[in-house]
């Protein structure tokens, strides 16, 4: 069956440091995270659109703002689990569904890059 995917971009700027990890990363330091947010949907609206996406946007800027400038380790849940990339994905695309996830659409995948030269993406 035919599938719309929408996408766009955002970015973050926050410190971390991964704790027992054996190398530069155990100390704190920061990144520009750079953040992609998918969505899929099979129908159209009576506009002819998936959704807005001044609405991607701004539900993507609400959800980031609780990160950005901050050292992560310091934020529920960070203070307790590794605030890795890894982590990082699977909590905004958590956080992403709750905010778009309806009957016509569906958040599909985050990709988050500390740099750019390394990108983790993740799906459920």
């Amino acid at each position: 069956m035919p599938h719309y995917e929408l996408s766009i971009k955002s970015h973050f700027s926050a410190a971390h440091q991964l704790r027992d990890y054996p190398g530069d990363c155990a100390r704190l330091h920061g990144h520009n995270w750079h953040v992609e947010l998918f969505i899929t949907c099979q129908d159209l609206d009576e506009l002819g659109l998936a959704v807005d996406y001044k609405i991607m946007k701004k539900q993507l800027k609400e959800a980031l703002r609780k990160w950005d400038h901050y050292n992560l380790n310091d934020i529920s849940p960070f203070d307790s689990i590794n605030p890795s990339s890894e982590n990082v994905a699977r909590l905004l695309f958590e956080d992403m569904c709750q905010r778009l996830n309806h009957e016509r659409l569906q958040v599909s995948r985050i990709s988050i890059s500390e740099t750019c030269t390394a990108k983790v993406t993740y799906w459920a």
